[in-house]
């Protein structure tokens, strides 16, 4: 089922989430982010699907944001949980195992819904960033939680203050990739992984990610004291303006 830029289909006991806007490198809207949020939702009571894979396709997973519709939205519903708060809910709530592949750039929400994630394929083309940092505001997503616990607090550091971008090499020892494959294969291993979970004990893999995994309502509470100080720091000079500059760029 393709609905605008995603494509959700459900093969063999596997939900197959794919972002498609290549002419924006898969960069998120809040659309798209509604659209993700609903896949997963709706997976969780259905018995027929066992396991979940979010993919970009060939040559990149997401741009991240789209910065023009996320200012958007923010001027729309400043009161409300935005879109991609909602899509952050529905990862720390999620109770089925999500496979990741990602072949290509994953920035900004791109590699902090990976920290969500239960398996991580990437490419060696495949570069990983979180730099919110450069905006002039904080991480979300309960990424201040999950990077250090993943990665160690010097590695969070660097990406989530120091705003560096990590390799696929950097991310595999860092624990945030299980494996890295050829470019154009991350779907297709990430397929495999996801017959061999299908083919475990629904129940036993259900109970043991609940043991490995942080607490729902821990995820939950560092998304919105994140959500918090995200907001503030949006109305900051440095925010306002590194948009500006940003905005000036698109008339150009």
């Amino acid at each position: 089922m393709s609905i605008g830029n995603i494509i959700v289909t459900d093969e063999r006991g596997t939900r197959v989430i794919i972002l498609r806007r290549p002419g924006k490198k898969n960069a998120i809207t809040q659309d798209m982010y509604r659209e993700m949020s609903r896949a997963i939702d709706t997976a969780q009571n259905n018995p027929d699907i066992r396991c979940m894979i979010i993919t970009g396709g060939s040559g990149v997973f997401t741009a991240g944001d789209d910065i023009e519709d996320f200012l958007k939205a923010d001027a729309a519903r400043p009161e409300t949980l935005s879109d991609g708060a909602k899509f952050l809910y529905s990862l720390a709530l999620n109770v089925k195992p999500i496979i990741a592949a990602v072949d290509g750039a994953s920035i900004g929400m791109g590699t902090v819904m990976l920290f969500h994630c239960d398996y991580v394929l990437a490419s060696t083309a495949a570069t990983f960033s979180a730099p919110y940092i450069h905006l002039g505001l904080v991480p979300v997503g309960a990424a201040s939680l999950l990077m250090p616990k993943t990665m160690g607090y010097q590695r969070a550091f660097a990406m989530l203050v120091m705003g560096r971008s990590f390799t696929a090499a950097e991310a595999q020892a860092a624990g945030l990739v299980n494996t890295v494959v050829s470019p154009g294969h991350t779907e297709i291993e990430a397929r495999k992984v996801a017959r061999d979970i299908c083919r475990l004990p629904a129940d036993a893999v259900a109970a043991s990610r609940k043991l490995l995994r942080a607490a729902p309502e821990e995820l939950t509470r560092r998304i919105d004291q994140e959500a918090h100080l995200f907001s503030e720091r949006l109305k900051s000079d440095d925010a306002v303006a590194a948009f500006k500059a940003f905005a000036n760029r698109k008339k150009r």
